[in-house]
């Protein structure tokens, strides 16, 4: 045979890897570990199991040795204690070995027999000793075994109540002469057993808190039902004993108790319970008069706000364990600095826990009583979060100006710290910084989360934090010395202005103060500050407001070193503080400068920034989008009033440009009856939508026979017909409008009674206004600051009151100023309106009727009364006109002006008529040049016109009677004056001067003398001819 295979051996080539025999190692390797795993669970399972068994065996056994001990004790001394005497409470006696033994709080017998037990020792110690009780004659030699059964006896008698604290909740709170209850006998006993005069004292409440004894009594406590919280207490109760006893222990000098973790302390656990001091009133006295307030108080302020998660918050979603903190404190601390021994070394705990716990508490917005006029003063609140609204009002209630908690804060920190008196030039001292950033970290903190109208009105007239805050101010500016508020404002960025924190906080209080303060204060009295403090006072703040809107950067950079913040409160951060000061700065400027406004006390360009009048940031403010466009919104009174106008023509000149082209394709043109100018105009004019109204308006005369005027409106007629409308709309006679006693218009509170479609026709009104405004037209309409104001959307206070009625505003000073006592007065929160001899009484706040002026808070009177009749009355009317308004002027553009200067907007300036200015902007035509003697005839004959004919004149040749408001270089067209006549005809003395007021022209004839000029021009615009004469 012969082999026909390959006699050469191949090698074989594994392509998958690894080989079986590496694969195999892995497997079993897992194998390994996974049996290892098994047998570890088996044993710790086994050992578990054992363990168990031995703890189910040992309380098995415990419970029998238990009952047994139960058994020998109630067939020894009985089952109700009847064979009990005074030697079983002694060291030889197994009674109470025997019963601190079996005792089990979850059964009532021996609750019940507890109890007994409790009635017995306090019928003892009425008649003996305690020490002598347990100790017999030599309490030394048996010490140890005393103190070990009473603390026992005592911790087993609190874990009784707490056992039954439902069971019991609706006596919980029955005074300790109720002896025979058996919830007062254990608590009782308690009591007797911690006597601060006894030896063992120290440590039975050592012990006892050490057994977490506050968490029992918060559980206690907590199960009193919410509607016992306003309980009226005749006397003590037996709960409040025991915790008077417990808690003032720690003000005892004797004291050694160890350290008691902060989660079980009495701060944590029972100044967290909702409405303590509702339910404990004898309590809240004695915590508030001794050192206990100090202790405690000091206690949560060293442990907040890095220890914030020891508070519990196991009652309720809706009343966190921090906001009943705050509520407890801010209600005891109401106590606490109405003492004024007190006062002073509490001040700066509390105020350094209250700031914690509010930067932790959802903001509190105010709402509105009136929700259809955001013009009201706040009266309710509302809660974001879901906050309880009790525990809300509670925190509210402390806060509120009846209370004084703000002004005795504010006091008690600055006494001896910080003046009010310009005394001392140098730098403020350590202590000074330290109260000013502790009270204004306070305050910023409170104005982020509560509303200000609760807060402002203590703060504002009853402290001296104004001028106390102010000579701080001044004192770091005229030293260039500014602190470093890194403690508090987080993060700090090194280079941050340090007048920050103390600016955010001076700016709205005075702010608010402004308000109520009137005339004779400001000026006479000068009261808050002096009125060369107010100059001081104003370059100061113009210079922070510039800094923080033109030179420092909105926002932090995160790459930017900052300073650390030991305290991490949210609402400190650096772009809060930043924002509320820009907020601040403007409103408290603008709030000046209205003042300075009515009666100078510093230059007005006090107000302005310098770098504001430059080239550079006028054409960036008009191209918008820009950051000077931007600080004319938010500050427009850092530019001067001019480079505003001119901002304000461009603006107009853009909207007019936007929309040319629709203006183009509609050219409205109606007829307008003189006799009846208003109701014709209304009823075409006001279906005209926004887009109509801002296109050109042609309008043709008919006169009282019924024939249309002569003459081609191409403007001048308009300008004719705006004046003409506005006189008879805005005259009182119509009713529309009245009048105050300084001759200004207001809208008519009564308007309703005379005009069915009064509303529509305030729109229509706004509208014309607004027209006028856009148009460039200036119409002679001298309305009321307190009536432009809502132009602004602004509310008006009480030193705008004395223009709408001096007797009410005389009236509310008396108030105000009253030295005795305003419930004596019989006053109440109403006000009485009387339109057209309709009396009808109206409530100020809900159940005004029933609620009696007095001292606390006549200011908030006044202030309600004020808003009644300068914004309430006429919100309305108010609301639309200015829906009228702004279909033409936008909110933004009319925010530029104050309401002196809307008025000069409005009507121009009250100076007579700037001849020479009109001369240097004339253009001549027809043979007439600027030395022509004809044309110097005529400026001579303007010259020596009355003021009240130059504007007769230039309404005659312009169709209004005030020239534009920044002189006539910006009459648009130029004033123009034509020759008249037939060329080479010398002979014009009996024409007339005409105009074409769409012009701006005069065609004026060559008369040969200057009085013949006179007489014809004084004859032609006095003839009130209307355009006959054209």
């Amino acid at each position: 045979m012969f082999f026909s295979g390959d006699p050469t051996s191949r090698k074989r080539v594994d392509l998958g890897g690894r080989s079986n025999k590496e694969r195999d190692r892995q497997v079993l390797l897992e194998q390994t570990r996974e049996e290892r795993r098994r047998r570890l669970a088996l044993r710790l399972q086994n050992s578990s199991a054992t363990k168990i068994q031995k703890c189910f065996r040992g309380r098995k056994a415990f419970e029998l040795a238990r009952s047994e001990v139960r058994k020998n004790f109630c067939s020894t001394f009985g089952e109700h204690c009847q064979r009990v005497d005074r030697n079983c409470f002694g060291n030889n006696s197994d009674f109470l070995r025997q019963l601190l033994f079996f005792f089990n709080a979850s059964k009532d017998s021996d609750i019940a027999i507890l109890s007994q037990v409790c009635s017995l020792l306090l019928q003892y110690v009425k008649h003996g000793d305690v020490v002598s009780l347990f100790a017999g004659v030599d309490y030394s030699s048996v010490e140890p075994v005393v103190i070990h059964r009473v603390k026992r006896l005592a911790l087993i008698c609190v874990h009784a109540v707490h056992q039954k604290r439902h069971d019991w909740n609706n006596q919980l709170l029955m005074s300790v002469q109720s002896t025979s209850m058996p919830f007062v006998q254990l608590l009782e006993a308690v009591a007797c057993l911690i006597n601060p005069k006894l030896p063992w004292n120290c440590k039975v409440v050592g012990y006892l808190q050490q057994k977490k004894i506050y968490c029992l009594f918060r559980g206690i406590i907590s199960a009193v039902p919410q509607n016992a919280r306003n309980m009226e207490h005749c006397d003590i109760s037996a709960l409040e004993h025991v915790l008077m006893l417990t808690a003032s222990h720690v003000g005892d000098s004797q004291c050694c108790c160890p350290a008691v973790d902060p989660r079980w302390s009495f701060s944590s656990q029972l100044l967290s319970i909702p409405f303590l001091w509702h339910r404990l009133p004898h309590f809240k006295k004695v915590f508030s008069a001794n050192g206990l307030s100090k202790y405690y108080i000091h206690q949560i302020a060293c442990y907040l706000p890095s220890r914030a998660d020891v508070l519990p918050n196991d009652i309720s979603a809706k009343q966190p364990g921090y906001a009943c903190v705050l509520a407890n404190v801010l209600e005891a601390a109401t106590w606490i600095l109405s003492e004024p021994k007190f006062a002073s070394d509490r001040a700066a705990d509390i105020i350094a826990v209250s700031t914690s716990l509010l930067d932790a508490l959802p903001t509190i917005t105010s709402a509105t009583e009136r929700a259809d006029d955001d013009d009201d003063m706040a009266m309710d609140v509302d809660v974001k979060d879901e906050l309880d609204i009790d525990l809300q009002k509670q925190i509210m209630a402390a806060f509120d100006s009846n209370t004084k908690l703000l002004e005795h804060l504010v006091n008690a920190l600055f006494t001896g710290t910080l003046s009010t008196n310009y005394s001392d030039p140098s730098g403020p001292s350590d202590a000074e910084v330290e109260a000013v950033g502790s009270i204004c970290a306070f305050l910023h903190v409170m104005f982020s989360t509560l509303p200000l109208d609760v807060t402002m009105t203590a703060l504002a007239y009853r402290t001296d934090i104004v001028p106390a805050l102010w000579n701080f101010i001044k004192r770091c500016h005229e030293n260039q010395r500014w602190p470093y508020f890194s403690k508090y404002i987080s993060p700090l960025p090194v280079d941050a202005p340090g007048w920050l924190l103390p600016v955010s906080v001076f700016c709205p209080i005075y702010k608010y103060m402004l308000k109520i303060v009137d005339n004779e204060e400001f000026y006479e009295q000068e009261k808050p500050l002096s009125l060369k403090d107010l100059k001081a006072l104003v370059l100061i703040l113009k210079q922070a407001l510039w800094q923080l809107l033109w030179i420092i950067p909105s926002h932090t950079s995160p790459s930017q070193k900052a300073l650390p913040n030991p305290l991490g409160l949210k609402k400190m951060s650096i772009d809060s503080l930043k924002s509320q000061a820009r907020i601040g700065l403007s409103e408290l400027l603008t709030q000046l400068q209205d003042w300075n406004s009515r009666l100078p006390f510093t230059a007005e360009s006090d107000f302005y920034s310098q770098e504001a009048t430059s080239e550079n940031f006028v054409s960036q403010a008009i191209l918008g989008n820009t950051r000077a466009s931007e600080i004319i919104k938010l500050a427009p009174f850092l530019a001067p009033f001019t480079i505003r106008v001119k901002i304000f023509t461009s603006q107009l000149a853009n909207s007019k440009q936007s929309t040319a082209s629709h203006s183009a394709l509609t050219r409205h043109r109606f007829k307008i009856r003189r006799s009846r100018l208003l109701e014709d105009a209304f009823d075409q004019l006001s279906l005209l939508s926004e887009e109509d109204l801002k296109g050109p308006i042609r309008v043709s005369f008919v006169n009282e026979h019924g024939v249309e005027e002569a003459g081609i409106d191409g403007g001048g007629i308009f300008k004719d017909f705006m004046e003409n409308i506005t006189r008879a709309a805005f005259d009182v006679q119509y009713g529309l409008f009245k009048e105050t006693v300084d001759h200004v218009l207001y809208p008519n509170p009564g308007s309703g009674l005379v005009h069915e479609q009064h509303l529509q026709y305030f729109q229509f009104l706004g509208s014309l206004l607004g027209k006028a405004m856009y148009e460039g037209i200036l119409v002679d309409l001298p309305f009321a600051t307190f009536f432009l104001s809502k132009l602004k959307e602004k509310s008006n206070f009480l030193n705008d009151l004395p223009s709408l009625d001096p007797e009410l505003y005389r009236h509310l000073l008396f108030l105000k100023h009253y030295k005795g006592d305003l419930s004596d007065l019989e006053l109440y929160f109403v006000i009485v309106n009387n339109e057209y001899g309709e009396q009808n009484e109206e409530e100020l706040l809900p159940g005004g009727r029933e609620m009696r002026v007095t001292n606390q808070n006549v200011i908030t009177f006044i202030h309600l009364v004020a808003n009644h009749r300068l914004n309430y009355q006429i919100r309305g009317q108010g609301r639309h006109f200015l829906r009228g308004f702004q279909k033409l002027i936008p909110k933004e553009w009319i925010d530029m002006f104050n309401e002196h200067e809307i008025q000069l907007l409005i009507s121009g300036s009250l100076e007579s008529l700037d001849i020479d200015d009109l001369r240097l902007n004339t253009n001549y035509s027809g043979g007439y040049h600027p030395d022509h003697e004809i044309i110097d005839m005529l400026w001579e004959v303007l010259k020596s016109f009355s003021s009240d004919n130059q504007k007769k004149f230039l309404k005659f040749v312009t169709g209004c009677s005030r020239g534009p408001l920044l002189g006539f270089e910006y009459l648009d067209p130029k004033f123009c004056i034509q020759r008249a006549g037939v060329p080479g005809l010398e002979e014009h003395g009996d024409r007339l001067p005409t105009s074409a007021t769409c012009m701006n022209l005069l065609k004026l004839p060559p008369y040969r003398t200057k009085e013949q000029l006179q007489t014809k021009l004084l004859y032609a615009i006095n003839s009130e001819a209307g355009f006959d004469l054209s």
